[in-house]
């Protein structure tokens, strides 16, 4: 099924050792070519990734390929599992586990200031988007949240829920994209499918169909 995104294209990038993640929609040009402005933060390999939905296809398209921005490559090791990620003075908490090949409920709340907010902005119609690489060979799965802004069931946070397939065991590195005050923040977590490191939720159920893309 098609994204619930207004965007026609979305390209992520990210370094190889899962550093400099960035999220942006490029503009039409016409006859098929896309532009956009891109800062890569230092030197390294990055893979470019877009989703986008032809027209007339019954699912959306991963296209990915590795850029190389010229210096002095160091690695970066991956950070810590971690239950809370912090940006902008913001605390957004991880509750959930990847379990491989299931699918898996993950809750992203988000507090500021020690207080739970509960008014998210929309943000390409969703109070949140969630997009997983896996440590190593960067397989990318992007993930839309249950429910969505004016559903009459779907609150404004703090809570974001997500159900999410990861392929194999291993490390991933997770990026929530969520809008408040009118401003885009991105919270990063490093998680590990197979393994236990955070509480999972109280409650399952099936996700709805059409809010999992993977590649």
């Amino acid at each position: 099924m098609a994204s619930r995104s207004p965007k026609r294209l979305h390209l992520i990038i990210a370094r190889r050792d899962l550093s400099g993640f960035q999220h942006l929609h490029p503009a039409e040009a016409g006859g098929g070519v896309w532009t956009v402005s891109v800062v890569l933060p230092k030197a390294g390999t990055y893979r470019f990734f877009t989703d986008v939905h032809p027209e007339g296809a019954k699912q959306q398209l991963t296209l990915g390929a590795d850029i190389f921005a010229e210096g002095k490559d160091t690695f970066t090791p991956l950070p810590k599992a971690e239950q809370v990620a912090v940006v902008d003075g913001y605390e957004v908490k991880l509750t959930g586990n990847l379990t491989p090949g299931r699918t898996s409920k993950l809750v992203l709340s988000v507090r500021k200031d020690g207080e739970p907010v509960t008014d998210l902005q929309p943000y390409l119609e969703a109070y949140g988007h969630l997009v997983a690489l896996r440590s190593g060979d960067l397989a990318y799965l992007h993930v839309h949240p249950d429910g969505e802004p004016g559903d009459g069931k779907t609150k404004p946070g703090p809570d974001i829920t997500f159900y999410a397939e990861v392929p194999s065991a291993g490390a991933y590195r997770l990026y929530l994209d969520f809008q408040h005050g009118g401003k885009v923040r991105t919270a990063e977590f490093t998680a590990h499918a197979g393994s236990t490191p955070v509480p999972a939720p109280a409650k399952q159920k099936e996700p709805e169909e059409g809010h999992n893309h993977t590649h």
